[in-house]
């Protein structure tokens, strides 16, 4: 079965669904409606990490788990690699320093700063060797632009190796341009176009956040490859 990187190499729109709420069998039920991944939502969801850790272990082997961290931090990205996650979404990313902190942060060494620690995601130490040999490669680093700053940074963003998707937060973007929500603003479509074609002059796969599938449908028929939605009610046809 090939895994969440190799079928996004593809070039296939992947579609997941929001995950908010610290109950496993929700994870396991959304798992099984054919999305391709759950975003599980540590920023702004009150989940702790045991919560994280009972969600990626209930979810079925066909469908990844990315957790957004609540914040670009190296503390908060080696927990969440260490519960076993398929890789990390980090939120409010501005520049090519703190995209060059998430990457690192991501990395065991040569290619990042990430400790070594013996947990769920080493097979409890049973599997250590093999997760380590295949961590740094295996393993997706996510970057959300959602600020302006980041728009403007984008290329030098694009430039730091080891980044693997962007994907765009459409509202807080909104909110940067003091547009709060106003997603149908010039402004803002010209912000998040700026972002799509800076992605496919870098052949950087990219997502966008959606909130009903009318608006997910709209987006895959543009250039976004990675999309993530509340389609809960609709996850067959988003």
């Amino acid at each position: 079965m090939m895994d969440f990187k190799e079928r996004l190499s593809q070039g296939k729109p992947l579609i997941g669904t929001l995950l908010t709420l610290g109950v496993p069998s929700i994870a396991e039920m959304l798992s099984r409606c054919g999305f391709n991944w759950l975003w599980i939502d540590m920023e702004h969801a009150p989940l702790s990490l045991e919560q994280t850790q009972q969600l990626i272990q209930a979810k079925d082997d066909k469908c990844a788990a990315f957790v957004r961290v609540p914040a670009n931090d190296e503390v908060w990205i080696k927990h969440i690699l260490a519960l076993g996650a398929d890789g990390n979404i980090v939120p409010q990313v501005r520049t090519v320093a703190e995209a060059e902190r998430a990457v690192a942060a991501s990395k065991y060494p040569p290619e990042g700063v990430r400790s070594v620690g013996i947990a769920r995601a080493h097979g409890f130490g049973m599997d250590f060797a093999n997760y380590v040999k295949q961590a740094n490669e295996r393993l997706m680093v996510i970057l959300q632009i959602e600020h302006a700053e980041g728009v403007r940074n984008i290329d030098s963003i694009l430039s730091t190796p080891g980044i693997d998707a962007i994907v765009i937060g459409p509202y807080d973007l909104s909110g940067s341009f003091g547009k709060l929500g106003q997603l149908n603003d010039s402004e803002v479509q010209m912000a998040i176009e700026t972002v799509h074609l800076a992605c496919k002059r870098n052949g950087m796969p990219i997502g966008i956040f959606a909130l009903q599938p009318e608006q997910g449908k709209a987006y895959l028929k543009g250039s976004s490859q990675i999309l993530v939605g509340n389609f809960l009610q609709c996850a067959t046809t988003a």
